[in-house]
């Protein structure tokens, strides 16, 4: 299930598209086909602010309204899977998110549009703020006392992504059972289902460090570890490194368990199969791929990706 990231993450290496986007200009429109109420956007919650940033333009300019809902990328799959929610617009932190629980059934189609890389943020009342560096940082998040946050890795791509980035480190460093000891000193107690209730047990000093995005860390102003591109999950070109690594969380049904290997992190949308908002979704994702909608995203620390890559059958018009 990996192969179609791997492609297009050595898309993007060499500047390669599948398909580029040609996004009409945005106007005022009817909703006439579209059901009533505003238009449902289900996004992973590491991607709100920009996101809220884009839609907020979008609105201003069609007069289109909107209504968002954040969660954890697999909470929001299962949300539609199981419990029978029919997003317009649906942002997940993981692409294979899409083909392993989404597709046919739900989605046709995605495009890839940002990138992101795994830091270790903390802030100045930190336990060892002063010292750490990107070369002792081990050495200081594993001091006895120190209290370390990471996302729940059966719900957020995040928590799993720290998993793979643990494994990844003991690698680069050469220092055998470093996977385990960095999970152990992110214990169970300290994870939490989203991100965003880290940033916030962060901020109230209840954690010294935590596991989480960079443009998460760069949004809410901490302070960050930036770790080699080996580690992180930031660079394609070290695509084939990462797929060494593995591990398993919940699947599609209770006692499922789906193996999530180590890749470089891509950002998704795409338009619900059925979506009430149709005309809407395509419109507002058209705006989002636009040059305009990644300047909106940059300016919201969000890495856009120059130019998105489709994966699927997407509708005419992208």
């Amino acid at each position: 299930m990996h192969r179609l990231l791997a492609l297009a993450s050595f898309a993007f290496v060499i500047g390669v598209s599948t398909r580029a986007s040609t996004p009409a200009p945005i106007r005022p429109a009817s909703t006439a086909q579209d059901s009533a109420g505003p238009m449902l956007v289900m996004n992973a919650a590491s991607v709100t602010r920009p996101l809220r940033a884009v839609l907020d333009s979008f609105s201003a300019h069609t007069g289109l309204k909107y209504a968002l809902e954040p969660g954890a990328s697999l909470e929001i799959a299962r949300r539609v899977t199981e419990l029978g929610q029919h997003p317009d617009v649906i942002v997940l932190a993981d692409p294979e998110v899409f083909p392993t629980l989404l597709m046919p059934r739900f989605t046709a189609w995605y495009a890839l549009f940002g990138r992101n890389r795994m830091v270790l943020a903390y802030t100045d009342r930190s336990a060892g703020a002063r010292e750490i560096t990107a070369e002792n940082w081990r050495s200081v998040i594993l001091r006895p006392g120190v209290e370390i946050g990471r996302a729940d890795p059966n719900t957020d791509p995040s928590g799993y992504r720290t998993l793979l980035t643990f494994q990844l480190a003991e690698r680069f460093y050469k220092e055998p059972g470093l996977a385990r000891r960095l999970l152990e000193a992110a214990s169970e107690r300290n994870v939490r289902p989203r991100e965003a209730e880290q940033v916030a047990l962060l901020q109230t000093h209840q954690l010294d460090y935590i596991w989480t995005y960079e443009n998460l860390a760069e949004n809410d102003g901490l302070r960050f570890v930036k770790l080699p591109d080996a580690i992180d999950l930031g660079n394609p070109a070290d695509s084939a490194n990462y797929a060494l690594v593995s591990t398993r969380v919940v699947g599609k049904h209770p006692g499922d368990t789906i193996t999530v290997r180590g890749a470089p992190i891509l950002f998704a949308i795409s338009a619900g199969t059925h979506a009430p908002h149709a005309m809407a979704a395509q419109r507002f994702i058209r705006f989002l791929l636009s040059p305009a909608g990644q300047a909106i995203l940059h300016g919201q620390h969000f890495d856009a990706l120059p130019t998105p890559i489709f994966v699927g059958k997407a509708p005419s018009g992208f």
